[in-house]
């Protein structure tokens, strides 16, 4: 009965975990892995009132993964975790709207021919942006 209840518990421990973490395998990135999304990018996305322009600075500090994001609406705010889910970058963030918190998640992924995709998912997926990430070429 004992081995019966460990089961049971172990389950729904794991139903109670986001089925997208357990299928997408998110993790802290390290600095090896970030490394190809490193630099200044521009963020062209378009959601339901329109479109918008994000900047997103990477860089590593002592082998962590640091940056920013910063939006004419939303100023320029610090990055609070980088993790990779599967070929992923995601980029958590918070910032101020009208004097409330706003959780935001930008995604960065590779698609083919060297195009990035990018979306950002704000208030849980409230409200969603996607579009495309371009890295800045650096000046000469």
């Amino acid at each position: 009965m004992i081995t019966y209840l460990r089961a049971l518990a172990v389950g729904v421990a794991a139903l109670a975990l986001p089925f997208s973490a357990i299928a997408q395998n998110i993790h802290p990135a390290s600095a090896t892995e970030a490394a190809p999304f490193l630099g200044d990018w521009t963020l062209d996305l378009q959601g339901p009132n329109g479109p918008g322009q994000f900047t997103v600075t990477l860089k590593t500090d002592k082998e962590k993964v640091t940056g920013e994001v910063s939006s004419e609406v939303a100023g320029t705010q610090p990055i609070t975790s980088v993790s990779m889910a599967d070929k992923s970058l995601v980029l958590n963030y918070s910032f101020l709207y009208e004097g409330n918190p706003v959780d935001a998640v930008v995604s960065l992924t590779p698609a083919p021919e060297g195009k990035t995709a990018a979306q950002i998912d704000f208030a849980g997926g409230a409200y969603t942006m996607t579009g495309t990430a371009a890295k800045k070429e650096k000046e000469k």
